[in-house]
């Protein structure tokens, strides 16, 4: 196996190493002068990807319909106000709640600080034998992490203040994704007339590998989202644990991160369950653990293992980098871009070795 490698393949695979990371070190020391014209045109461009987004996982449904002989326009429009009209009715229906929950959340903030406070106590009295160094650290840690949870609910703020933009966001993200279904083939074969001719077979190629893992994987991680948020929801119920649907929602919402995400959801649960009853808080644990042991052994592996295709190290520093470069919304999409990163190499092996 190692006679068929070539000493200018090993130098050649060095050096593409070398330059990534020198490129990824690149891109962290120059942030601040890019994030700002990022950040501009990531909120012009969002609603065209999350639209893109959904038709994308919409479009088979579609395709499907049209095998039962339903016309084209029926099928898209069919699947469009399914969709639609079941998310604007759970919207209708859960956000006055999830909105009242928030405030009243609000309102305890002060209990939350003065708990706080006192689990710092705890953790100094409890690690007062360690040398002063090992307390310099924590002091460190503890203050960074103070940090990034005031610039997360700056950002939270902010994007509650920007109602305006919100009612636009949501306005224009469905005439979008309509369109879009409705011309999915006439946008696809335009994209495609774009690439010279020569490449359009590889490019064809590479996109069928793409969707591939990358339709199964983001479709399975929003059904299991969704079924841990609906889960969760009604254990929190079943617990009496107050704001319920807010913090099952928010578990649903960043179980999107692997791995991550669950230990970032279970934070807000166990601090509320905590507040009411310190057994709650281990209650709140152990299900979020048997949630995720049954995701991880069962759902995960199956969804990832039949279309990502990646090791889990290679997810980890995918996590890693994205929340470096981008934060949440990094990490969010990490998984994606690193395995079409992936299937684009491999089809660049592929036709070396042709």
């Amino acid at each position: 196996m190692w006679k068929k490698i070539k000493p200018k393949d090993v130098i050649y695979a060095l050096v593409i190493a070398i330059l990534f990371f020198i490129l990824l070190y690149l891109l962290a020391i120059t942030k601040p002068y890019y994030a700002a014209f990022f950040s501009f045109i990531g909120k012009l461009l969002l609603p065209f990807l999350i639209a893109g987004v959904i038709a994308y996982l919409l479009h088979p449904l579609i395709e499907w319909l049209h095998r039962y002989h339903i016309h084209r326009g029926i099928a898209v429009l069919i699947i469009y106000l399914l969709f639609f009209g079941g998310a604007g009715y759970g919207i209708y229906r859960a956000y006055p709640l999830m909105v009242e929950q928030a405030k009243e959340l609000s309102h305890h903030i002060p209990e939350f600080i003065t708990l706080y406070q006192d689990v710092l106590n705890n953790i100094y009295v409890s690690t007062s034998f360690l040398p002063e160094t090992v307390h310099d650290r924590l002091d460190a840690f503890i203050q960074s992490l103070e940090e990034t949870m005031t610039a997360f609910s700056g950002r939270i703020i902010g994007g509650f203040n920007g109602i305006m933009d919100a009612v636009i966001f949501l306005t224009v993200i469905p005439v979008l994704v309509f369109y879009l279904l409705k011309d999915y083939a006439l946008i696809k074969s335009f994209l495609f007339r774009l690439i010279p001719q020569k490449y359009r077979d590889e490019t064809a190629s590479i996109w069928k590998e793409m969707s591939k893992g990358l339709g199964g994987y983001i479709r399975g991680q929003v059904i299991i989202s969704i079924a841990v948020g609906v889960i969760s929801t009604l254990c929190w119920m079943w617990l009496d644990i107050p704001y319920a649907l807010l913090l099952g929602g928010v578990l649903a919402i960043v179980n999107i991160i692997p791995y991550f995400g669950p230990i970032i959801g279970a934070i807000p649960a166990v601090t509320v369950a905590y507040m009411i009853q310190p057994q709650k808080a281990l209650f709140v644990i152990i299900i979020i653990f048997a949630i995720q042991l049954i995701e991880s052994n069962l759902l995960s592996p199956y969804i990832m293992g039949k279309t990502v295709k990646i090791h889990p190290i290679g997810i980890i520093f995918a996590l890693l980098l994205g929340s470096e470069l981008a934060g949440v919304i990094g990490m969010i999409v990490s998984v994606p871009l690193f395995t079409m990163l992936k299937v684009l190499l491999q089809q660049y092996r592929l036709s070396k070795d042709r």
